[in-house]
């Protein structure tokens, strides 16, 4: 996709970067690393100062994850609810490490909370993405039973990001667990498809099926590789990309 011309680097001019809870976590167990909040940061910001328009949906399983807790017999609703909140913890901490590098950032959570985080309302959505903002959606949907993937889908269509950008801990989307088996083939694309025939875990079905029937296309791609995030921006072939003319040509064991 070609760029806006705000800078020759960018293909993209408007993108949403999805980040799990477990992201913050590092070598911890349980919450959030400041080292490695700040390290995102650092490279949040940089992919910022080249003029792209940045949105971020963030997961809370580093504090609390309803399906997690519902299997153990908590109500499903009462659950979500609760790991919505721990997205807004996220965030705010995120915020903070952004703003400590000069970036202007928006919390805007689908739950009402006025006094920490501005409701979220679509149109103000895009008016910060406008104003150079960085903006950060917590709350997931707002819903009990929908996952922030979900809610990452939703918003970059409402925002009309042309891209997401799925942050994970391996290099993009395998045919078999790259962590457990050493055969493994990365796909360097994939059709949205497959990766519901397949059930590979890019995201949940729902969010796959939103991003199918819009044509959104997802890169998913290693975070712990510093720059990677730029380089997508750039129009490198880094990760997996999900798009609906995707193929299915693996790259042999990049694990």
């Amino acid at each position: 996709m070609p760029g806006d011309g705000q800078s020759p680097a960018l293909c993209f001019r408007r993108v949403l970067l999805k980040l799990s809870g477990e992201a913050l976590v590092g070598d911890e167990s349980f919450g959030i690393n400041t080292d490695v909040i700040d390290q995102i940061a650092l490279e949040l910001s940089d992919v910022h100062s080249l003029g792209v328009e940045l949105a971020l949906v963030i997961g809370g399983g580093n504090i609390f994850r309803g399906v997690a807790a519902s299997a153990k017999g908590m109500d499903r609703a009462q659950a979500d609810y609760m790991g919505m909140l721990a997205t807004v913890i996220n965030a705010l901490a995120l915020q903070d490490a952004l703003e400590k590098l000069g970036c202007q950032t928006r919390v805007m959570s689908s739950i009402g909370m006025r006094q920490i985080a501005e409701p979220y309302i679509r149109r103000r959505a895009v008016r910060h993405l406008e104003k150079g903002r960085v903006v950060i959606f917590a709350g997931g949907t707002g819903n009990p039973y929908f996952s922030t993937d979900t809610a990452a889908a939703l918003r970059a269509m409402e925002v009309h990001a042309e891209l997401i950008l799925k942050a994970t801990k391996v290099d993009g989307v395998y045919d078999a667990d790259p962590v457990h088996h050493s055969g493994a083939v990365m796909f360097r694309e994939i059709s949205y498809l497959e990766v519901l025939r397949r059930g590979l875990g890019v995201m949940d079905t729902t969010a796959i099926g939103l991003c199918m029937d819009n044509e959104l296309p997802i890169v998913v791609f290693n975070l712990s590789r510093q720059g990677n995030i730029r380089k997508v921006l750039a129009g490198e072939q880094i990760g997996t990309i999900v798009r609906a003319a995707g193929g299915q040509r693996g790259t042999g064991n990049t694990g």
